[in-house]
């Protein structure tokens, strides 16, 4: 599975993001993080082959989620479907 890492100087926080490199939503999520000097990795789902596809759909179901893009999971443990800034801003604390 091919994980993108974006350097960011504030790395209080593990962030992973599902997304799909075509949605616009997802896109704003990755620039918001980027906005703000967060740290994160992302996967573009839409690019991965069908055994990744899977599994990553099996991870954002276990963590409570529908699968839906972006997904946001902080510190492995919040999970914050769509872009909710409100959301975000609250589990980075910032």
């Amino acid at each position: 599975m091919n994980v993108i890492k974006v350097e960011g100087t504030n790395k209080k926080h593990k962030v992973l993001i599902y997304a799909l490199s075509t949605c616009a939503w997802c896109r704003m999520t990755k620039q918001f993080f980027k906005d703000n000097h967060v740290e994160f990795e992302y996967v573009d789902v839409d690019l991965t082959n069908d055994e990744d596809h899977e599994k990553i759909r099996k991870d954002i179901e276990k963590r409570g989620a529908a699968p839906s893009f972006p997904t946001v999971i902080v510190d492995g443990k919040i999970v914050i479907t769509g872009f909710r800034k409100d959301l975000i801003k609250e589990a980075l604390g910032i």
